[in-house]
């Protein structure tokens, strides 16, 4: 079915069927099918509302198109920390540090981010100053996982049918549309880690979120909304918010709204989680190593990295893996890992 038809359907209000959606995907990945036709189909899909069926459809396509790093001997035991982004809340990037406490713990990560694009920061730009080589090969990728115990993959480097969808996007952005392809990003990680922490820009969207994972196959994971407010929240789990998530996988039953007292922590002001440029977010970084970091922060990269050891099977529960997650950011382990990572990235 050409994606005019499918628009279409759309625009009539009822979702395409799994098979309609992946061929759309396909549609949308080659370059001889008119912008105006891509531009069409994706304002139809998102003026009708994505459903987790036709987001799981795109995103196999999507993983099926991406270079493969060839990690396949650490996926089965390893995690992704990931978000939307998209929420225009102003965080520090919270996902980058918990990486590093998770590869302290012995858990194999594999982050998959790019640069800024609706932050000031992005995940991309956070690691690279920290002295991640962006560009890294694939062979130095799977090293990174044996000595550092994490590897960032840089979605530009892993995702070249984008660039036939970009004229699109770009075009629909200008509206100010959001696309489907604003949160296929946690799901298309070319290294397909079996478990996965993601945040989303909306409560509704967590629970697309979560249910295409389920129909992906992932292990284990959850997808959360940190809600702050009336219509306004973060793709991150914080102590600062009200914390809707939603499990998939071995995870599938659970359905919840966390806050830091479910865990022994101390509320926090959103303030103690902003962030800002590069050098802002640098200067955070020195500050939390140095024991100086906001309480509320301190707090939400530990129980993010609590989380995650909890979804992978570290401990027994989130609260059995806080002492240590503390331990890691203030106890130097982070910190030496940092410095490993640049040492590691500036030897051929």
């Amino acid at each position: 079915m050409p994606l005019v038809s499918m628009q279409y359907k759309m625009a009539a209000g009822r979702d395409l069927s799994a098979e309609e959606a992946a061929n759309a995907a396909r549609l949308l990945a080659l370059p001889g099918v008119p912008e105006g036709e891509k531009v069409g189909f994706l304002m139809a899909l998102a003026q009708k509302g994505e459903s987790a069926g036709e987001v799981a459809a795109f995103a196999s396509v999507f993983r099926t198109l991406a270079a493969n790093p060839g990690v396949e001997a650490w996926a089965s035991q390893a995690i992704d920390i990931v978000g939307t982004g998209g929420d225009h809340a102003g965080g520090f990037n919270v996902s980058s540090m918990v990486v590093l406490l998770l590869a302290c713990a012995g858990v194999p990560v594999m982050k998959h981010g790019n640069r800024a694009v609706t932050s000031k920061c992005g995940s991309a730009d956070l690691l690279a100053a920290l002295g991640v080589d962006l560009r890294a090969s694939p062979d130095k990728q799977r090293r990174a996982l044996t000595e550092l115990g994490y590897v960032f993959f840089f979605a530009p480097n892993y995702h070249p049918a984008f660039q036939h969808i970009a004229p699109a996007r770009k075009a629909l952005a200008a509206r100010g549309q959001r696309t489907i392809f604003n949160i296929l990003g946690p799901l298309i990680n070319p290294g397909r880690p079996a478990y996965v922490m993601m945040g989303a820009y909306n409560k509704p969207l967590a629970s697309i979120l979560a249910a295409s994972m389920d129909a992906l196959g992932a292990q284990a994971g959850l997808a959360g909304y940190g809600e702050i407010g009336p219509d306004r929240g973060v793709d991150e789990l914080t102590t600062a918010t009200r914390n809707h998530v939603r499990g998939f996988g071995r995870l599938a039953d659970l359905d919840a709204v966390w806050r830091a007292e479910d865990f022994g922590l101390a509320p926090a002001p959103f303030s103690d989680l902003v962030g800002g440029d590069l050098p802002v977010n640098l200067a955070i970084v020195q500050a939390l190593l140095n024991g100086r970091g906001p309480r509320g922060l301190v707090d939400t990269i530990v129980l993010n990295a609590a989380i995650g050891l909890w979804i992978v099977g570290k401990t027994g529960s989130v609260a059995d893996g806080m002492p240590a997650a503390r331990e890691y950011l203030l106890g130097g382990a982070v910190e030496a890992k940092l410095a490993a990572t640049r040492e590691f990235f500036r030897a051929s």
